[in-house]
Formats: structure tokens, sequence, C-alpha cells
């Protein structure tokens, strides 16, 4: 009977190693199936941050080439009014200037 007992406490240590490796096996399955999920998870978040970058990088690369463009034209106009300010500035005072001026030649010292 001793015998009987030792053969049985050998087989349920048998059957209680095998119920660990499959728990062992079933933890390792579940935990690169984990790995696997956070691994897409994690590049799916880096190739939205990389379009958001992307996209915000565009955006002010277009900004920049339009408000150049718009600059431009902006100082141009400015410039323009500027110049038709002087030159209406110019013909209003150039008789008093030229008067002046001829004054002065004219006029002799002693």
């Amino acid at each position: 009977m001793e015998s009987f007992r030792g053969h049985g406490g050998i087989q349920m240590l048998l059957t209680a190693e095998q119920e660990a490796q499959q728990i062992v096996s079933s933890a390792r399955s579940l935990k690169m199936a984990r790995l696997k999920q956070a691994k897409e998870e994690a590049e799916k978040d880096v190739d939205h941050y990389r379009s958001h970058m992307e996209t915000e990088y565009q955006n002010k690369i277009s900004e920049t080439s339009g408000s150049s463009g718009n600059t431009v034209k902006q100082l141009e106009e400015e410039t323009e009014m500027k110049i038709k300010a002087l030159t209406e500035s110019t013909s209003r005072v150039s008789k008093e200037i030229v008067d002046m001026l001829m004054k002065h030649v004219t006029t002799v010292r002693t």
C-alpha cells in the first residue's frame, strides 16, 4: 500500500507540474499578446503624432510663403502711397522753394 501512496503522490506532483506549466505557458502567451498590442498602440500613436507634426509644419510653411507674398504686396502699396504723398507735397511747395532760391541768389550783400 505504501508503494501505491507513493505512486499516487508522484502522479499528483506530475499533474500539478503539468498544470503549472500550462499556467506559465498561458501567462507567457498573454504577456506576448499584450506586448504586441502595446507595440501596435505605440506605433499608432507615433504615426498620429508624426502626421500631426507634419501637418503643422506644412501649415507654417504655407503661412510663411503666403504671408511673404502678402507682405511684399502690402509694402509695395505702402511705398506707392508714400511716393504719391511726397510728389503732392513737392508740387505744393516747389513754387515757394524756387522763389526763395531766386531771392537768395539774386540778392547781393555788401
